[in-house]
């Protein structure tokens, strides 16, 4: 396919972006060329990229089309693509593994030893149209809603982060309000966890806190989590941690809560280093801490397809906002706003 296209693009080092015309990407041998439908923000897209930090400076090549969550339409497909057809509907994993490395050989394409990620590493999808590699590509079925098909690559990550042990009936604590929080409160839920607190700073994401299936939400500004939520499990804490938000304090108070034999799923990344008690919070308790990068490639989309399937899963609350692909200016200023008046963000082409 040739052609023109709208797109976003990081088109020099600095803050923000530029809606650009280019060229339709034209898919390599086993690539598929994808209509996007939607497309959502990410943390990444939010903090790091958009306002151009001292990792986006490290990691980011300009000119660049960001944006890595999206689902689509095939428009065509590459001559040594199998498994895929032009109208099957997409959504996209975001990691690239090189499927040679050791890692990869080892069913832990996720944390692939040579790893690209879409809107990263190559050209993403913030665009009318994208190319993916078949790798990633992902069946949807024809009557999902767009809005929901776009944000399983995030929804994925929460359902690794919860999943990634049992937890089945066991008592959580879940750190972090944003999107990833909210996510995988409502995961825990549908997987039947027992009870789930939810730490929040930000009001308004209290009542969507609830709707994902929080049993108790805590304020980080007002509430005494630790003492709290100690005395409301007998003194001897909870069996998971889930910690979405990188912060010192949330880690801190994590593992202040952790019991003894219990697990703790780190999925938020610090903004720098951190430090740990790691004699009374992790070794004197025999407790696990888990680090979460991405998604199992291809084991945690089925967990949350049959999540999504049963009904017990239900993303909706979480997505709040839809803008016109045009308006990316005022959905990135509303994902930023300082009281944070809004779940995940949708951009729709």
């Amino acid at each position: 396919m040739s052609g023109k296209m709208k797109a976003i693009m990081k088109k020099e080092p600095g803050p923000g972006g530029t809606l650009v015309t280019v060229d339709i990407p034209k898919p390599g041998l086993t690539d598929l060329l994808v209509k996007v439908k939607a497309t959502s923000i990410c943390g990444t897209d939010a903090s790091h990229i958009y306002p151009w930090d001292a990792w986006a400076q490290s990691r980011i090549k300009t000119p660049i089309i960001f944006g890595h969550e999206f689902c689509g339409e095939v428009v065509e497909v590459g001559s040594l693509c199998t498994g895929f057809k032009v109208g099957d509907y997409v959504s996209a994993e975001s990691h690239i593994p090189c499927g040679t490395c050791w890692q990869c050989r080892n069913d832990m394409q996720h944390i692939c030893g040579n790893l690209k990620i879409l809107g990263v590493d190559t050209q993403g999808c913030f665009a009318d149209y994208v190319a993916l590699p078949q790798v990633c590509a992902w069946k949807n079925s024809k009557d999902m809603p767009h809005e929901i098909a776009c944000i399983l690559e995030p929804l994925g990550n929460a359902v690794y982060t919860a999943l990634v042990e049992e937890i089945v009936g066991k008592s959580v604590v879940v750190f972090g309000c944003g999107p990833a929080g909210l996510f995988v409160t409502g995961v825990a839920k549908a997987a039947s966890a027992g009870t789930v607190y939810t730490v929040i700073k930000h009001e308004f994401r209290r009542d969507i806190a609830k709707k994902m299936g929080a049993d108790a939400v805590f304020n980080t500004t007002k509430d005494d989590i630790v003492g709290e939520i100690m005395k409301l499990t007998n003194g001897q804490g909870v069996d998971v941690i889930l910690e979405m938000t990188g912060s010192q304090s949330a880690i801190d108070q994590g593992l202040q809560l952790v019991k003894k034999g219990g697990r703790f799923s780190a999925f938020g990344i610090p903004s720098d280093k951190v430090t740990i008690d790691l004699a009374k919070g992790v070794i004197f308790k025999g407790a696990r801490i888990l680090g979460i990068n991405g998604r199992r490639m291809y084991n945690d989309w089925y967990k949350m397809a049959g999540l999504l399937d049963s009904g017990k899963l239900d993303p909706r609350p979480v997505i709040t906002h839809k803008f016109p692909l045009a308006e990316f200016e005022k959905a990135f200023a509303t994902m930023k706003s300082p009281d944070r008046k809004c779940g995940k963000i949708v951009m729709l082409p």
